[in-house]
């Protein structure tokens, strides 16, 4: 005999009626502003215009504070849902992907790879990545740190972001991605991420699409903003790294893993190799994958790197990475390094492994004979001249 199944956890919202009495600094899609709400006071809040419209002073918003009541990652944000007197106009345009699907703010994008956009055949006919070096990070945090490993390695090179859906599913909610836009070929959001300069289904249309839509020569994949843990061996979304790692090897890409390291962490399981790192990479990623560590950063940490890296398996290749000039070009980072609180130079292991991996993969691009013989008799030096 049989028991009878659990009930269902009931999955809650804490709404809030505001009214807006300031609104704050805006960036690609996301607008701050300040609302009152009876009994509480005010509270920070964010909107996204394509979603709810631009709300202003003296309107009065529907609010989800959820998060924001238990201290979790909104960065302290109550949400827009709605500004019920003053409707945004019904959407027009092409596009019937739908993201967050089946959700009250579910929305509609055009997806790079659904088949009325200009997109679909090169999608369609796209067999591979060609080589291209992907580097894969458990964290949103390690975003611009291993774009500015790759771009002081070679500041020529075309580097796509390509987010998915661990963390937060608006690419609008990071400011980071806003700040880095004039560095980056382009954004790509997959799964049931949205808001990029391109959507995708899947990672892995994202992926093709960052190679042969925005002609990137590298990519780098993280979650958005926010992290979700849960102190367990799998419970933490981060895991998707390695998943990431299998795409890549798929797809014929050069997966590269940018490891989380700290000595700041109080936690003990993010201590040296954080046992994220080693799970995703060594349990997940089954078609093997390089993982990066910098030069000499395993005597400053006791040993614990390559104690902790020992335990990787056969198919997972370990390099060691020269860091001259990175620790300069993190300080001229051009947006805030922080990861779990804590910034750079506080946590210097975790953003220099980062930026060392971004220097590896762009070191791993692969070189267009084209072009090099292009440059070559430019300078006068091709064969037989």
């Amino acid at each position: 005999m049989t028991s009878a199944a659990p009930p269902a956890p009931a999955s809650r919202i804490r709404w809030r009626r505001g009214r807006v009495t300031a609104t704050g600094r805006s960036w690609r899609d996301a607008l701050e502003l300040t609302a009152e709400v009876a009994g509480e006071g005010e509270l920070r809040a964010l909107a996204y215009p394509s979603l709810v419209g631009v709300p202003e002073v003296g309107d009065d918003v529907l609010l989800n504070t959820t998060a924001l009541a238990q201290g979790l990652g909104t960065g302290g944000y109550a949400l827009v849902v709605a500004v019920p007197d003053r409707l945004p106009p019904d959407p027009e345009g092409p596009g019937h992907l739908v993201k967050a699907r089946y959700t009250p703010l579910q929305v509609m994008v055009q997806g790079v790879d659904e088949q009325e956009t200009e997109h679909h055949a090169t999608i369609a006919d796209a067999e591979d990545l060609g080589g291209m070096p992907v580097v894969v990070a458990d964290l949103h945090s390690a975003l611009p740190a291993v774009l500015i490993g790759m771009l002081a390695t070679d500041p020529d090179l075309k580097v796509a972001y390509v987010m998915t859906d661990g963390g937060a599913l608006p690419a609008a909610f990071s400011r980071t991605v806003g700040a880095l836009k004039s560095s980056l070929a382009g954004v790509v959001t997959v799964g049931q991420a949205y808001g990029g300069d391109l959507e995708a289904v899947t990672l892995h249309t994202g992926l093709l699409a960052a190679r042969h839509v925005l002609g990137a020569d590298l990519a780098i994949v993280t979650q958005g903003p926010g992290n979700l843990g849960t102190g367990t061996p799998w419970g933490f979304s981060g895991v998707a790294a390695g998943e990431a790692c299998n795409a890549v090897s798929v797809l014929g890409g050069v997966p590269v893993g940018a490891l989380r390291i700290s000595d700041a962490d109080p936690r003990p399981r993010h201590r040296g190799v954080s046992h994220h790192s080693l799970t995703a990479f060594g349990r997940v990623a089954l078609g093997g994958v390089t993982l990066v560590a910098p030069r000499g950063l395993s005597s400053e940490l006791g040993g614990q790197v390559d104690e902790d890296l020992a335990s990787q398996p056969e198919r997972n290749t370990i390099v060691w990475v020269d860091t001259d000039g990175l620790d300069t070009a993190l300080g001229l980072s051009p947006v805030p390094l922080s990861t779990m609180g804590r910034g750079y130079p506080e946590e210097r292991a975790y953003f220099l492994a980062a930026a060392a991996a971004g220097r590896y993969a762009a070191l791993q691009v692969p070189v267009d004979p084209e072009t090099v013989l292009a440059a070559a008799k430019t300078e006068g030096t091709a064969p037989g001249e």
